[in-house]
């Protein structure tokens, strides 16, 4: 199997070194074994993540050209105004300076301590700014994500009756907002379908409990739904963007992701009420209304690239890509989330390595053994980044999977850099059973995958 030929070739090139084992599994150590703490050229080829490290058009370099750096009332921002008016069209919007900005802003406005926000699955960032306001993420997924085997189109769709159920239980007073992501991220990259969207945004506002969309990989998304959902083939991707976001009375976004840009973001609303609030809460954190912590040139990007990541060329390379790489792991005997999502693969560690408890982290073993044995970088996706205590009996709550996810940065790497990938997951899986587990030596309360510190038992 190939993927579409990229539509674009290459202008620039970067080089990177592949050290020697030896050498990997020095820097690993000093690592205190998270991949977050390696130094990036010690690294072959970098999955940790798709954000923020896709390579950016010619296009968009041109646009950084024409960046007006003006503290107030820059030519950029008003360019980026006129793209954020036609593709997501909220009467109201600010820029930030990546999407936990967006995310710590509203839930510093509209979040108090105890109260729940309900979600399909909520990623780290978004828990972890909701568990600072002492609040509670609530994941109400519908139960397919949790079997990477299931083929189910739209995995990362919300359980209606348990969203109706929860909103009935808990009291729509004690939910200042509902949201969904898409695509899926914390469950596999999945995406959700329009009617599914639909659905929950009507049963958001039948409570009057405002819906917001975490929007980051929404391009994908759409592609999705243009591939997968009836009665979309004939459309245009930004015209299934605009019906997305039609449905909801704010959207976040991680520019970083399909707005192909390496920093930026916005938080955007229809309520004037809350958008003086959210410019008040910007301001003293990020920046004025009109640059959200970004420079001028940044703003230009996001306006090209925002267009850029709605080219259906692009996407359906982009999704290809994705879809190969899923495809040669499964062909290996490699447990894998399927159908393949938009920006990354993600290995069912607790299925490749079922001799390690989620109590000594699979996630992170297979993460590790990935770069020793051939730099690859992935990230853990399980118990080292949402094991959390039970507030009520102190127990330790382990999630239902324990993923490895392989993110691919977009407009980067080429066919042979996965077949790369596939060649060193192999090796591991081969002698999965020689692994052993982690234990912490150093873990904060919030976000602790970002920082922890481990050894091997």
């Amino acid at each position: 199997m190939s993927y579409l030929p990229e539509p674009f070739r290459i202008k620039m090139v970067e080089p990177i070194k592949l050290i020697d084992k030896k050498a990997r599994e020095s820097a690993i150590k000093t690592a205190g074994y998270n991949l977050f703490n390696l130094r990036a050229e010690d690294v072959f080829i970098d999955m940790l993540t798709d954000s923020g490290t896709g390579s950016m058009s010619q296009f968009q370099w041109a646009a950084i050209m024409t960046g007006d750096e003006s503290y107030a009332g820059a030519k950029s921002f008003f360019r980026f105004k006129e793209a954020m008016d036609n593709i997501f069209a909220f009467e109201f919007f600010v820029p930030t300076h990546q999407g936990r900005a967006a995310e710590n802003i509203l839930v510093n406005i509209l979040v108090k301590p105890g109260q729940f926000i309900p979600s399909n699955m909520h990623f780290d960032t978004t828990e972890g700014n909701i568990r600072a306001r002492n609040a509670i993420p609530i994941n109400l997924v519908n139960g397919q994500a949790y079997n990477p085997e299931n083929l189910d189109p739209f995995k990362g769709n919300m359980d209606l009756q348990k969203l109706r159920e929860f909103i009935i239980s808990t009291g729509a007073e004690n939910i200042p907002f509902g949201t969904i992501t898409i695509t899926n991220n914390a469950g596999g990259g999945q995406p959700v379908s329009l009617e599914n969207i639909h659905q929950v945004a009507d049963l958001y506002h039948e409570f009057g409990i405002l819906f917001f969309i975490d929007a980051c990989r929404f391009a994908e998304n759409a592609y999705f739904i243009k591939q997968r959902e009836p009665g979309y083939q004939h459309k245009s991707i930004l015209s299934i963007a605009q019906e997305i976001f039609n449905t909801a009375d704010g959207a976040w976004m991680s520019a970083k992701k399909d707005a192909l840009v390496n920093i930026g973001g916005f938080l955007a609303v229809r309520d004037e009420s809350l958008y003086h609030k959210i410019c008040n809460e910007l301001i003293l954190r990020e920046g004025f209304i009109s640059y959200g912590g970004l420079a001028g040139r940044d703003l230009d990007a996001i306006a090209v690239g925002l267009y850029e990541g709605l080219e259906e060329d692009y996407l359906a390379y982009r999704v290809g890509q994705t879809a190969y790489l899923a495809d040669k792991l499964s062909e290996a005997g490699i447990p894998i989330m399927h159908p393949a999502g938009g920006h990354a693969v993600y290995i069912d560690a607790g299925k490749m390595m079922p001799h390690i408890p989620p109590g000594q982290f699979p996630g992170q073993t297979l993460a590790v053994a990935l770069y020793v044995e051939g730099a690859v970088r992935g990230v853990e996706i399980g118990s080292v980044m949402f094991a959390h205590p039970d507030p009520t009996t102190g127990q330790m709550v382990y999630p239902k999977l324990e993923l490895v996810r392989l993110a691919i940065p977009r407009r980067v790497y080429t066919q042979s850099h996965l077949d790369y990938v596939v060649q060193t997951a192999k090796t591991v899986f081969d002698q999965r059973t020689k692994y052993k587990g982690f234990e912490f030596t150093y873990a904060p309360e919030l976000m602790r995958h970002f920082t922890a510190r481990f050894k091997p038992l």
